[in-house]
């Protein structure tokens, strides 16, 4: 009797818990003004790509998914939803012939469910150009970025789940790199088992980095005009320190039961990035006999000078003896930059 005195009062609770913690993101997520885009200025940007093919699909609205390793990314208390070990594996063919890799792996412990994930960018070789040297001077380059994440999700009640999620990222280009510790929260609170879902997090909160390496080690003639100084003394090109791309989300989500065993979900995000102007993602699921997915959705609305648009979806689910697996495509309209797309297979054991 005590334990179910103690559940409804939590349930209750919620509500309030989850109002707190959306002003306190909020309040976190503030202080730039509202006509400022200040586009370009953060370092990291391979961090705000997302790495769900299923959500890709789907707008990229997931911030209220809650079902699904894939939504980790979107929300960190998405964890507090799984029940089982699961792992992810996510392929991009991103924008400029860019190759973009996610794995993720979670598993539930005693005191709630832990994560760990792995994502990559890389550009493959590429001519180092000078203006000397227009055609290459036979040297060639490559850039690549990396984070390493780990996160922890429970339910903090029947309805309500919190998450956090720590990473380290680091950019390299050529023999010069930056590194940044970043930080994700997210709250998710459902009303009922299938009814509203909301979602908030977080991601990518952190301090500012600068780069280093060898290439900023210069030789330099302190006084060009004077004769008989040394002319090739050491020096080191100093950057500035630019901060990492925090992004706030809070979105709604709703599942529709269609009949004949299918279900529509329906998911509209609005972000608020550090780095950009405030934008909306919508989107939505079919899905067919538990087997097929169909989604569509729109991403970017709103948003100043966006290139992003319309994206598409499909995905099917199986059961192989005990592994329930899910593999899905995505492909996402980039404007003048053409298009990318998403490729995941997923399982849970």
């Amino acid at each position: 009797m005590s334990a179910n005195l103690q559940s409804s009062s939590s349930a209750r609770r919620a509500p309030r818990f989850v109002g707190a913690a959306l002003c306190a993101l909020l309040s976190l997520s503030a202080g730039r003004a509202l006509g400022q885009t200040n586009t370009g200025t953060t370092l990291g940007q391979f961090l705000l790509i997302e790495p769900s093919a299923r959500v890709a699909g789907m707008g990229n609205a997931g911030v209220a998914l809650g079902s699904g390793l894939e939504a980790v990314y979107y929300n960190p208390a998405a964890l507090g939803q799984e029940d089982k070990p699961g792992v992810v594996l996510a392929r991009g063919a991103w924008i400029g012939g860019l190759t973009h890799l996610n794995m993720a792996v979670s598993a539930p412990v005693g005191f709630g469910r832990i994560y760990a994930a792995v994502t990559s960018l890389t550009s493959g070789e590429m001519e180092v150009r000078t203006v000397e040297h227009p055609e290459g001077t036979g040297e060639r380059f490559s850039a690549s970025d990396v984070a390493l994440s780990l996160g922890y999700g429970r339910m903090m009640s029947d309805r309500f789940a919190a998450g956090f999620q720590v990473n380290y990222s680091q950019e390299n280009i050529w023999h010069s790199s930056v590194s940044a510790l970043t930080v994700n929260f997210g709250t998710l609170f459902r009303t009922s088992e299938d009814g509203l879902r909301i979602g908030a997090s977080l991601s990518n909160f952190g301090t500012k980095a600068s780069y280093d390496g060898r290439d900023l080690r210069i030789v330099y003639d302190n006084d060009p005009g004077a004769h008989g100084d040394n002319g090739t003394l050491p020096g080191l090109v100093v950057t500035d320190a630019f901060p990492v791309p925090v992004l706030f989300r809070v979105g709604l989500a709703k599942p529709y039961a269609m009949g004949h065993g299918s279900r529509l979900l329906v998911e509209v995000d609005a972000s608020h990035p550090r780095d950009n102007s405030e934008s909306m993602n919508a989107g939505a699921e079919l899905s067919i006999q538990n087997s097929l997915a169909l989604r569509a959705g729109y991403q970017g609305l709103f948003l100043k000078d966006s290139e992003e648009g319309l994206t598409l979806g499909v995905g099917i689910r199986g059961v192989f003896q005990e592994c329930h697996f899910h593999l899905d495509f995505a492909w996402a309209d980039e404007g003048r930059l053409d298009s990318s797309q998403r490729f995941s297979l997923g399982a849970n054991f």
